[in-house]
């Protein structure tokens, strides 16, 4: 592991928290249906530029 690697996900049935190592004091939380739906995406390549949804 890079010490370049600054995101940190932890997962749980219904909450998913999202941090930069770095600044572990902030962090994000997320539904996890809807960061489901957001790796989904990404996978799919609709965030690679130039995609049309």
């Amino acid at each position: 592991m890079s010490e370049d690697n600054c995101v940190e996900v932890a997962d749980s049935d219904q909450v998913v928290g999202v941090r930069n190592s770095q600044l572990p004091g902030v962090r994000l939380e997320f539904p996890a249906a809807a960061w489901g739906a957001f790796v989904t995406a990404v996978r799919n390549g609709h965030f690679d530029g130039g995609h049309a949804s």
